[in-house]
Formats: C-alpha cells, structure tokens, sequence
C-alpha cells in the first residue's frame, strides 16, 4: 500500500491537527453504476487551547458549509435500508457524522415550501411566514406560489415570464447572517428543480438560485439575482446536457422497467415530468452542482460560502407510488451512490477537511392508503375536490345564498373568499369557524382558524403547539383542517401536509471536524441545525431562529475538563458509539488503515486540495 505523509507547520498553535484516509477514483462516475470504492475517513482533532473554536465564517474555517435537502425523505429511511447503503454516501454521515434518529418538525402543514424554508431560517411558519407552496391572493384573485414575484422576470429562457425571489419570507436565513457577518465576502447559492426550493432556503442575499424550466430542463433563475445567466450557466444549457437524460429507461437490478423518460409519441416531452420521477434528475442536479462549484469557484475564497442543494426526484416519484415501494427503494439505492460521487468530488476538489456537511429533508410522506389498509390500518384517499365541493354547497343552503364560499382547498387547508362571505355580511371569525365546521361534517376531525391562531388561542398541548406554529399572516383567510391519521386529500398517490410522525419525521446528520461521530437519540427538530451552524460558524442565527445547539454532538473544546459529558446538553442521553477506539489526539474509526492512503497533516487556514 502506498502511503503518502504531509507534514507541514501550523500557523497557530490552536489549529487543529488532523490524520484523514482516503481513497481515490474517478470523480465523473456515470449515473446509477454499481456502488464504487468510496471514501473511507477518520478524523482526528486536537484541540490544543481550552478557547480554540471549532471553525470561523471570517476566516473561511470550514471553507465550505453543504446542505443537502431530500424532498420527501423519512427518518426512518436511513434506518430501514442501512444495510444496503456502499461506502462513502449516506454511510458516511451515519458512520464518519453524527446522526439523529429523532428528529421531527414541531408544525403541521409539511409541505414543501415551508420545509426548505424552516430548515435555513432556522423558525416555523410563524416566524418565517411561508405557510404551504401556494395559496389564494384575495387581492390579486389568483392562486399565488410561495416563491412568485411579478416584480421579477425569468432569466435563462425566452418569453419574460414573471420570476421568482424570496420577497414572501418575514425572516431571514443562515445565508443571509453569511453575507452579513463577512460583509459579502461568502458566497451563498441554491439548487432544486423547484423554484421554492432553491429561493426559500438561499435568503435574501445569496449570489444565485437556480432551478429548471420545466418543459425543456434549462438551468433558470431570476432578474432578483441578476440579468443574465453566468458564462458557465449558459454554456452547460447550449450544449444541451438536458437531453441526455431523455430517451433511458431505468430499470431494477432483474432489468425490469421502472419507468421510461421516453417522450410519447407526437407529444412534446416535459422534462420535469419524465425526467423529474427518476434517479437521472438528481443526476443532473448533482452535474449542474458540479459546474457551480468549479467555476464560481465555491471553498477557495477568503471566508466560509454555502451551498444548498435541494433533491427534488424522491417528491416527485414519492407522490405516485408512496414509501413502501420498490421504485423508493431503488430510488434510496441510486441515491446513495450519486451522494458518494459528489461527495468525494468535494474531497477532490476542496478537501473534505475543508467542508461541513448537513443532511436533512423538508417532510415525511405517509403510505400508500391501500397499502396501509391492507395491514387494516384506517386508511383511505379522499377526493379533496369533493370535499370543496360539499362545504360549498353547505354554506350556500345554509347561509341562503350560493356562492364559492371556499375558493380554494388543498387537503386538509381551506382558502376562503372573503367576498362571498362579505355578500352575507359574516367577517372573518364567523366566516373561518363556519367552514371549520363545515370541514368537520366532511369528515376532518377538527381544525383551527387564522383569527385563532393569530391570537394564540389553541390548547396547550402537543397538537395546539404545532399549528400555532403554523400560523401565517399571509394568505387571507384560511382554516387549516386536522385530517385523522392516513387520510390523503386525492384519489391515488399519497400525500403529506399532517402533524403526524410519518408525515414529520426527518433525517438530520452533520459531518465534518466538529461533529463527534455517533447516534444520537436526543430529540432534535430541523429549526437546530442553522442554530448550530451559526453557533459554530461565530455569526448570529437567523433573526427567528429558535433552535438549540446541539452541544451533545459537538468535540469537547479540552479533554480531561471536569465534566465528563464533553459540553451535553441536560437533555443529552448516551450516545451509541461507531466502534471508536481512543488516539493521542481523539478518535480513530477501527478497521480504516488497511484499505486507505494515509495523509498526515496540519489543518491550516490554506489547507485544501
């Protein structure tokens, strides 16, 4: 085996000193191979002064902070398939980091837009406003999505349609405090082939958000970044690198057709639809991402920059054929590589050294409702359109006068019209608890209004507290339905958008130097991990940040200190160990030397590869 030594002087006493393994091969590994080599790595940290920190934004300490969001992917994930996990992707946040297995949102409208946007603001919708991914504007008389902004246009292709900013959300995000704490010098971008998952969690200040035209796969952003694609944007685009991923078929591994991304014939194809549903789109994330990296030059700047990069397939596919399905777990498998692949592209070409990686999701997804009443749970799917249709029909003989009291009902939420209801002369309390009601007789088990919850009038219990963090002043006037368990508001598919663990249940890992490795069965909930973040990156949090630090995670800043729990927190039980043995300076993962290069060195402010 060939072994390779570094050596070289630290600048400072307190930096840390580091041995990491790792193994080499092709960066550009096609998609939905055979699991490669992977790497295999052990940190060792040396903390030589009591007040050393673990890392500084200013001083571009890590140079690189990755978040990677999976749209629509459990906690129990992870767990369920951690056997057939290779080397080197989810495994090495679950082995080499530190994961939570109890991590749950503390609200009930789950949905995709105040996902992306609790995870990098650090709050839930009563902080940050963004209450579902779309809902009806009584002013405008239209149904408006999360991320709209008619004061913007559409940069990347033709036509000036109206584009996308931030301008929805009331709080800021961790990029945000970035910007701030180094005065622009961090550079901050988003990635998803949904705009709301690109935009939300990138904040006000980041530098780019980019998401796809859905009809052709361009990469697009907005005029709220800037008038132009970049050079490198515009180049990836023209050399069609979108089409490529049409014409496959994916299969399982007895070649059996999962699904084609084969346009029908006579029929224009929709990239997002063919494409979207299959491992090939986060392919071509993962590609993209890679381009962004390279050359907006992401890790080689003076102060620390973030990338957030939002999974879209598992969503999309998630939808049709639910949790439980061979499609999700061949989609698991595939994912698990194309993290491998990237992440040792980041090793490649910033040093993993050199970068924090957090991983998380925006919401569960509950299970198939016949798959879940085969097993006689009480489960079902519900027309919504219907339900709208009886609540309508209700107030009109109730009230004697017809109207579409309710104009728009994205199960288990109601969009009131508050002209129908002014032609009544009802305001807004009586007009939200008569649709309530009326939601009630359709089969929901209770509910809870904007005026309630805008004056903090729930119970005081568990449920109370999830949808008074749900409240939202935009929006109108709503009424947001509690559905019973494994009711899913459409005929066909599963759905999310509960208060119930399937539905709130969420991964959340961390690695990099920090983050002792381990399980971790403290509770944890998504709003901690930009608390966390800032915390040790030495800037602010979030302006409605309400998460904790997760100290139980963190290396003790000085072995030997008279507590022995290493900075836990008092909510901190025994963490479950990765078959760690002590070193000098730390912790060594057994069963590492034998199949790694061994590099030694100091980790410097220059340190990168």
């Amino acid at each position: 085996m060939h072994v390779e030594k570094r050596v070289a002087r630290a600048p400072a006493p307190h930096i840390p000193f580091l041995i990491w393994f790792d193994v080499s091969y092709p960066v550009n590994y096609p998609a939905m191979r055979t699991t490669p080599r992977s790497l295999i790595l052990g940190l060792v940290l040396c903390l030589a002064l009591a007040s050393a920190g673990f890392g500084s934004a200013y001083n571009g300490r890590p140079k690189l902070v990755v978040i990677v969001v999976i749209d629509q992917f459990r906690g129990d994930y992870l767990e369920r398939y951690r056997d057939q996990w290779g080397e080197g992707g989810f495994r090495l946040l679950l082995e080499h980091g530190a994961d939570f297995t109890d991590c749950n949102y503390n609200y009930a409208n789950t949905r995709t837009a105040p996902g992306h946007a609790t995870l990098l603001t650090g709050a839930y919708t009563n902080g940050h406003g963004i209450l579902a991914n779309e809902w009806w504007d009584a002013q405008k008389k239209a149904t408006v999505a999360a991320a709209d902004d008619d004061q913007t246009k559409l940069v990347g292709i033709p036509g000036g349609a109206a584009g996308a900013s931030p301008h929805n959300l009331l709080a800021d995000t961790l990029g945000d405090e970035l910007k701030l704490a180094t005065q622009g010098k961090s550079r901050v971008f988003g990635i998803a082939l949904k705009d709301r998952a690109s935009v939300l969690p990138a904040g006000f200040a980041a530098d780019g958000a980019y998401w796809i035209d859905r009809a052709s796969g361009a990469w697009i952003t907005s005029t709220y970044y800037r008038d132009q694609l970049p050079k490198w944007a515009q180049d990836f685009n023209n050399s069609k690198r979108a089409e490529k991923y049409l014409n496959q078929e994916w299969k399982d591994g007895n070649g059996n057709v999962f699904r084609t991304t084969r346009p029908v014939e006579g029929k224009a194809g929709n990239f997002y639809d063919l494409v979207g549903s299959t491992p090939l789109a986060n392919d071509y994330e993962f590609e993209f991402a890679r381009e962004l990296i390279t050359y907006e030059k992401l890790g080689n700047g003076p102060a620390t920059d973030l990338l957030i990069i939002s999974l879209s397939a598992n969503d999309i596919l998630g939808h049709k054929v639910g949790p439980d399905s061979p499609e999700m777990q061949a989609m698991a498998m595939a994912m698990d590589r194309q993290l491998a692949g990237f992440f040792e592209f980041l090793g490649h070409q910033i040093g993993l050294a050199n970068i924090w990686i957090a991983l998380s999701a925006d919401h569960g997804i509950a299970p198939l409702p016949k798959v879940a009443a085969g097993l006689r749970l009480p489960a079902v799917n519900i027309p919504g359109e219907k339900i709208r249709a009886q609540v309508n029909s209700g107030l009109s003989a109730r009230l004697s006068h017809p109207a579409e009291y309710v104009k728009e009902f994205d199960y288990p939420v109601a969009w009131l019209n508050p002209e129908a209801f002014a032609a009544v002369k009802a305001n807004e309390q009586d007009a939200e608890r008569a649709v309530g009601e009326a939601l009630k007789q359709a089969g929901l088990r209770s509910y809870y209004t904007r005026f309630q919850l805008e004056r903090g009038d729930a119970p005081n219990t568990e449920l109370g507290l999830k949808y008074l963090h749900s409240y939202s002043p935009l929006g109108g006037w709503y009424v947001l339905g509690v559905p019973p368990p494994f009711a899913i508001g459409f005929v066909g598919g599963t759905d999310h958008a509960t208060p119930y663990n399937y539905d709130t249940h969420v991964p959340l890992a961390f690695y990099g130097l920090p983050f002792q490795a381990g399980t971790y069965r403290t509770h944890a909930e998504p709003v901690d991990l930009v608390a966390t973040m800032a915390s040790l990156l030495g800037i602010n949090a979030p302006s409605h940040s309400i998460g904790r630090v997760l100290t139980e995670m963190l290396i003790p800043a000085r072995r030997g200190a008279s507590s022995s729990t290493g900075g836990q927190d008092r909510n901190s039980p025994a963490v479950e160990g990765r078959n760690f043995r002590p070193a000098s300076h730390g912790f060594v993962p057994i069963g590492t030397r034998n199949t790694a290069t061994v590099r030694t060195t100091h980790l410097q402010e220059g340190a990168s590869r």
